[in-house]
């Protein structure tokens, strides 16, 4: 590596590659980038506004990300840089989304997934920004955007079946959480906000946030914000089969991001209290290896 001194780490085969994370500071509007251990910390982008999701493109070298921006003017937007924050450019001007949350890069179809908050829409535009459409559509208008339980936050997708993954929160510590699922595309003669092809995978739930599929086993993981026992949790369930989430990670301070490297084992978590925690995919060997950092949001993890 000439730019990003990366970590070397093995996967449970015993095979050896490097890697890196991508850590959103909300409170300083920043960037960090380090290894899965917490070391040679880098901060690469400075001067954003309200970061909230952040996908990883290794094989074109760049970082995407979402800037939520001020709710009250509607003037969310989306950016890309090179891994080493170089060559910023913004892909998704101000109000070309509401308020962008979690990110997703479908690196095989050139596209980018995110939830648009207090938009209450699912969306996706092609890698350099263009054909921004509006794939779900929960509620318009002012009025409808008071309903928290209309906002959509989390998202991923399975491009093997070609669906989409999303959660709507609910109001904060209400119950109301709720995790979607729908065909990536919408159904012929249907709009994004009468789609018949919706289901709802769970409700009830306190206050879903980012997902991460694990596509090898098919199993769905996500951070859960809220009041404990099921509040402040990260949870999986698998995708093929009914069954109820088993809960992983307890006592997070407001858990809102997380990453998988499934050939590894193991996932990364942020939450808003500023805590880093890595853990087994099964929850164990849980560690806090980075705390009191800021208001952290999204992370990714990266071979590089």
């Amino acid at each position: 590596m000439t730019v990003l001194q990366a970590t070397r780490t093995k996967t449970l085969s015993g095979a050896t590659r490097s890697a890196r994370l991508f850590l959103l500071e909300l409170s300083g509007d920043r960037i960090h980038s380090m290894n899965p251990d917490g070391s040679d910390r880098k901060t690469i982008v400075t001067g954003c506004r309200f970061p909230d999701g952040i996908a990883v493109d290794v094989a074109a070298g760049h970082i995407y990300w979402t800037n939520m921006g001020i709710p009250s003017l509607d003037d969310g937007s989306i950016e890309r840089a090179d891994l080493d924050g170089k060559n910023r450019k913004v892909i998704v001007p101000q109000g070309g989304t509401y308020t962008p949350k979690q990110l997703h890069l479908d690196k095989e179809n050139g596209k980018l997934y995110w939830g648009d908050r207090e938009g209450m829409r699912v969306m996706r535009c092609n890698l350099d920004g263009s054909q921004v459409e509006t794939l779900v559509e929960a509620g318009r208008g002012d009025k409808d955007r008071q309903d928290q339980s209309r906002w959509c936050v989390g998202i991923t997708i399975d491009p093997k079946l070609g669906k989409i993954y999303w959660t709507q929160k609910g109001p904060d510590d209400a119950g109301l959480g709720r995790i979607f699922r729908a065909n990536i595309e919408i159904p012929k003669g249907e709009s994004p906000a009468n789609r018949s092809d919706i289901e709802v995978l769970f409700d009830q739930l306190p206050e879903p946030i980012d997902l991460e599929l694990d596509l090898k086993n098919r199993v769905l993981y996500w951070t859960d914000r809220g009041d404990p026992p099921r509040g402040n949790t990260v949870n999986r369930a698998p995708i093929d089969k009914k069954a109820m989430p088993e809960i992983l990670i307890t006592h997070l301070m407001e858990g809102i991001g997380i990453a998988l490297d499934v050939p590894g084992n193991r996932m990364f978590v942020t939450d808003f209290a500023g805590s880093v925690y890595s853990a087994d995919l099964d929850g164990k060997n849980e560690r806090n290896f980075l705390y009191a950092q800021g208001n952290l949001t999204g992370i990714a993890y990266a071979e590089v």
